[in-house]
Order: C-alpha cells, then sequence, then structure tokens
C-alpha cells in the first residue's frame, strides 16, 4: 500500500474511534438499580419494680424481674423511600404517645412519620399504660377522676417519657445501621398453642374462658390463624442481619414478674437456633383479639407459668427458625417498600341515660357487697360516659406497609382474629401480615357475630376501653384491604432454574436384577 494512503486510513481510523468513545462518554447511562438497605436495633423499655402491671380493669403492681422488655426497630430503604416497622414488648400504645415518637423520629433521621408502624405485642407483664388518652377526665366530676385513678390502670409519666425516648432511639438505631442486605418471606405453621377462647354454649350464646370441663360448651366460636409470618433479612455475605415475626396469640402466659411475655421465649429460641446470641427479633402481634394460649376444651390440667412461656415462645420461635431455613433469599435489588394510610373518626356505642344512671348508683356502694364483676362493669359504664362526653367519637389509623412481596396491615384494636383472616384473603399481596394495637388503641373491636344476639363474652361488654361502633371491625378490614391492593407486590425470591435435561442418571436407570 501506499505509504501516504497508510498513514491517511490510520489518521481516520483514530478520529473514528475518538469520535465514538465522545459520542459514548456524552450519552445518558441508565442509573444503577437502587440498592434494598435494612437496619434492625433494639432498646431497653422494661419498667421498675413497684411500678403498676397493665392489663386487667383494675389496680395490680409489679414485685419481680424476669425478663427485660424491650422496643425492637427495623428500617428497610429501598433507594427511593424509607419505611420502620417497631415491634414493642407492651400492652398497648396510645394515639397521643404514637403521634409524639413519629414526629420525633422524622425530625431526627428524616422517616416520614406516615411511614412508621408502632405494634404492641400486649404483653400482661409490660410496662404501666393506662387505657384513656391525655386529657379524657380532666373534665369529669371528682368521684369519676378517682375511678379512674385509684381503680384503674394509669399510665406513670415518667415511665411513658422513657417509652418515647427508647422508641424514637431504636428506630434512628435502626436507620443508622442501614447496610445493603437481601430479603426472604414465608409462612410457618404453628396450630398446638392458640386457641379461641370464646366458646358456643349450650344457652344460645357464646362466652369467653367459659372453663375446662364445662359441661355446657359446644364449641369454639371462632378460629385461630395459625400461619407464622417471617421475614428474614441478611447482608451480602449472608449474615443473618434479623428477623421479623408475626403470629397471632395474646401475650398472657406471664412467667412471674416483669417480662415481654412468650415473645421473649420466641427470641430466644431464634437466638439459640441462628447461634447469634444478639440476633435481632421484631415480633408484630397478629389479630388476637380472641385467641390466647389457653384451650377451654383441654382434658389437662394447664402447664404452669414458666412452661407456658416456654411452651409457646418456643414452639413459634422454632417454626419461625424452620421457616427461614426454607425460605430463598432474592437479589438486593428490586425489593420495594411503600406506605399507605387512612385516618377518620369513628363513633363510639354509648350506654343509656337509664344504665349510666343505675352504674352511678352502684358505685357508691362497697365492690365486696354488690360483687366484683358487676362493680367492675359499672365503674367502666361511668367512666365511659364521662369520656364520651369529652370524645364521643374516636380517631383511628389503618396502614398498609409494603417489604418486597409482603405488607403489614395495621388495625388500632385488640382485633378478633375473623378480620385478619379476611384480610389475608382480601389482600393480592402473597405475604400479608396483620398487626394489631398498632399507632393507638381502641380496645377489643368483636365480630358483628360476636356483637350479636347469640354473641357474649366479656370483650363484648360496654367499657371505657371498649366501646366503637359494630361496624368499625368492618371499616378496619376493608380499609386495609384497599390500602394493601393499592400497592404492587414485589417479586418473591425464587432459586435458579433447572437446567435443561441432558441425559438420565446412568446408575439410577437400570432394570431390576434377581439373579
Amino acid at each position: 500500500m501506499n505509504p501516504l494512503r497508510l498513514v491517511l486510513v490510520l489518521v481516520l481510523v483514530l478520529d473514528f474511534s475518538t469520535r465514538a468513545a465522545e459520542v459514548k462518554k456524552s450519552a445518558p447511562t441508565a442509573p444503577p438499580a437502587p440498592v434494598f438497605k435494612a437496619g434492625f436495633a433494639e432498646r431497653d423499655i422494661t419498667p421498675d419494680i413497684g411500678m403498676e402491671a397493665p392489663g386487667g380493669y383494675g389496680k395490680s403492681y409489679h414485685r419481680s424481674f424476669h425478663d427485660a422488655c424491650k422496643a425492637r426497630a427495623a428500617v428497610f430503604d429501598d433507594g427511593k423511600q424509607r419505611v420502620a416497622l417497631v415491634g414493642l414488648d407492651l400492652l398497648f400504645i396510645t394515639r397521643a404517645l404514637t403521634k409524639e415518637v413519629r414526629a420525633d423520629i422524622q425530625q431526627r433521621c428524616g422517616i416520614k412519620a406516615e411511614n412508621i408502624l408502632l405494634g404492641a405485642s400486649h404483653s400482661h407483664s409490660s410496662g404501666p399504660i393506662g387505657m384513656a388518652e391525655p386529657g379524657d377526665y380532666d373534665q369529669a366530676p371528682p368521684f369519676v377522676q378517682d375511678l379512674y385513678f385509684k381503680n384503674s390502670t394509669i399510665s406513670n409519666p415518667g415511665f411513658t417519657q422513657l417509652l418515647r425516648k427508647q422508641i424514637v432511639d431504636a428506630v434512628v438505631a435502626a436507620n443508622d445501621a442501614r447496610a445493603d442486605a437481601k430479603l426472604a418471606v414465608g409462612f410457618g405453621h404453628e396450630d398446638q398453642v392458640s386457641f379461641n377462647r370464646r366458646l358456643h354454649m349450650k344457652g344460645g350464646l357464646s362466652f369467653s374462658h367459659p372453663g375446662a370441663g364445662n359441661p355446657d360448651i359446644l364449641d369454639y366460636a371462632g378460629p385461630i390463624d395459625p400461619q407464622v409470618g417471617v421475614v428474614g433479612v441478611w447482608d451480602l455475605k449472608s449474615n443473618l442481619l434479623g428477623v421479623v415475626v408475626n403470629f397471632s396469640c395474646h401475650a398472657t402466659t406471664s412467667p412471674g414478674g416483669i417480662s415481654a411475655n412468650w415473645p421473649s421465649a420466641m427470641e430466644q429460641t431464634l437466638r439459640g437456633a441462628t447461634g447469634n446470641a444478639a440476633l435481632p427479633v421484631v415480633f408484630m402481634q397478629g389479630a388476637c383479639g380472641d385467641v390466647t394460649q389457653v384451650d377451654n376444651l383441654t382434658k389437662f390440667t394447664n402447664p404452669g407459668a414458666e412452661e407456658w412461656w416456654q411452651l409457646v415462645g418456643g414452639r413459634v420461635g422454632a417454626e419461625a427458625f424452620k421457616t427461614l431455613l426454607l425460605i430463598r433469599r432474592g437479589a438486593n435489588s428490586d425489593i420495594p417498600v411503600d406506605a399507605r394510610q387512612k385516618i377518620w373518626m369513628v363513633k363510639r356505642r354509648l350506654p343509656t341515660p337509664e344504665k349510666v344512671k343505675q352504674a352511678t348508683a352502684l358505685v357508691q356502694q362497697d365492690p365486696k357487697v354488690v360483687g366484683t364483676t358487676e362493680w367492675t362493669f359499672a365503674k367502666e359504664i361511668v367512666m365511659l360516659d364521662a369520656v364520651a362526653k369529652v370524645r364521643p367519637e374516636v380517631e383511628v389509623e389503618v396502614q398498609a406497609i409494603q417489604v418486597g412481596p409482603a405488607v403489614f396491615v395495621s388495625d388500632p384494636a385488640e382485633y378478633f382474629v375473623q378480620y385478619g383472616l379476611d384480610i389475608k384473603m382480601g389482600s393480592h399481596f402473597p405475604f400479608t401480615f396483620p398487626v394489631e394495637l398498632a399507632n393507638g388503641c381502641t380496645g377489643y373491636v368483636p365480630t358483628e357475630e360476636a356483637l350479636g344476639p347469640n354473641g357474649g363474652g366479656y370483650e363484648t361488654r360496654l367499657t371505657s376501653y371498649s366501646n366503637l361502633e359494630v361496624s368499625a371491625g368492618r371499616q378496619f378490614a376493608n380499609t386495609g384491604i384497599a390500602l394493601a391492593n393499592q400497592m404492587t407486590p414485589g417479586k418473591i425470591p425464587q432459586p435458579p432454574p433447572a437446567p435443561p435435561f441432558r441425559a438420565a442418571w446412568a446408575y439410577g436407570n437400570l432394570p431390576a436384577e434377581l439373579k
């Protein structure tokens, strides 16, 4: 080739290469896929010895210590927004405290208030928190104030401030601990430790805890939910960062003294099984307003409190661990998080003026004379009448928090399990986890059937704690389903597909030999 022509060709090639590189450099590049991050943290919310023990309509006090109560937080981040799940070893959380905590968290680390779910475990052996909101009885007559302050469970102001600080600190720490992560979700099954505590009776009504051996019992008046919902989170080196567990059973095993109740035995089981003594385990209580560990149809003596604590927590924890072993972890991208929320007012069921008059007369008498049960429910009618004058309607919130293919649907009540099952049925998410006693507390919310002519049980009685209109439970369920179905479920992680068939295994594809 002519040397001059060769030089010209080389110049043109170099010029073309340079221009191509410049075009490639200037062309817009696709943004990297958002990377999923997660963080966990916990803080201590153990009450002091001598503080009130919650869980009844009267006074009771802590005399001993069994295990610590905690606020456990998980923060999930898909690169676009963050959500927080907070499990509390607490009887319930008030609406006022929910708002304060959310505002503090948003101010300190930027997670939107509406993206934070605060769920109580309903531990009857936790810290003192009252059934009223601040100001409910400020304008009540003195004798009604005495009924509340001297004869009902009330919040301890110092403990309330501790709760506020420790919950906020837990979420902020979980947010700071966020790391690239993989996620897997699944269901286990445990049907040996939870029972519906309402039973159909021969007289046509349904009673709560009519007692083992009662000849008038016909059958359980409602179902249970045996699913153990599990969310496992690992870092990119396959180290387990934390676990979220959802199960429906009252936290009433009460092993003696201050305790997180059976969820602490569940945590203990998971930590032992995984070999991680500090594994974060966030428990979100399922719909269990009518479900406890007590079987009213048992033919045997119930276990002692310590054994019951281990039995319920151990079996739920073991099932959660088995589920962790089976579910597959996906890539750490394309794991969306999202949130929806609705807040509205629900009317109360109110006692008649005649009922209030009778109750007012009865509470003037000695409980030992008129009967403790009659006096207690009369006290509750008088207190309901007073609080209804301040708040004739109750602010309620239902929330749906998405983490990949799972959705957590909240309600602010001791929610009957049938509604939780209805939410699971109506949601188009493959993993739906109802969370009761979340973001506030409106007491027991029974089904329409339980409040009907063949219903009954103390959950259906009018009290200052439980009094929402009959349709409230259905409102919660329908709203939760609608909110969940506004979001698109993330993909369920799947193992790689099997390789194409090539040939049968020579050792295995042989006829039998008889001689």
